[in-house]
């Protein structure tokens, strides 16, 4: 499906840190490594492939986007105890922060808690769009992504965009997790 936030197949990305590859012992680093770990977790995505089909449709935003926040976030659940991460201060698939939202909505894996995730990225991108009006959809849908891990006011500059999230790579990551869903039935 279309999004009215941008193409994730006409965003750069240079993919996965070497830090972030290191979790499932990858030798490869980038592009190469986000995919690899996007496949990883492609069994457990296609579990919640109708919520964040659906998800995707009401919120018009490409689902590919969605399984990439969920692949990094929570490796489609399988970085998960009981639902939470993050020292227990992160719940769900789309890891939701306790500590900057007070009401967590649904369960771990539900369409509510997908919708509420989506929600928080969507504004996280209408937000950069408005910090920074001249930039192209797509860097504004990669500085969206990058706010979701650190917060719209962390985002400076389009060349510097991931400095200061985790393992300094989370929009690459995820674009290039998203790319290879978008590739891959999403």
């Amino acid at each position: 499906m279309a999004s009215i936030y941008g193409d994730i197949m006409k965003v750069d990305t240079t993919g996965a840190s070497q830090k972030t590859a290191r979790q499932d012992n990858l030798t490869v680093t980038g592009v190469e490594a986000s995919h690899l770990l996007a496949k990883a977790d492609l069994s457990r995505m296609n579990n919640y492939k109708d919520i964040i089909t659906n998800v995707a449709h009401k919120l018009q935003i490409d689902r590919a986007v969605i399984c990439g926040i969920i692949s990094r976030e929570s490796r489609a659940g399988a970085a998960l105890v009981n639902g939470w991460g993050d020292h227990g201060n992160a719940f769900g698939l789309m890891q939701i922060d306790k500590r900057s939202h007070k009401n967590l909505e649904g369960l771990w894996n539900s369409e509510a808690h997908v919708r509420q995730g989506t929600q928080i990225l969507v504004d996280f991108i209408k937000g950069v769009s408005v910090k920074f009006p001249k930039w192209p959809k797509e860097h504004v849908l990669k500085g969206g992504i990058a706010a979701y891990n650190f917060g719209i006011r962390n985002v400076q500059t389009y060349e510097r965009l991931d400095i200061g999230t985790t393992n300094n790579d989370y929009s690459n990551d995820v674009v290039a997790r998203a790319q290879w869903f978008k590739n891959n039935g999403y």
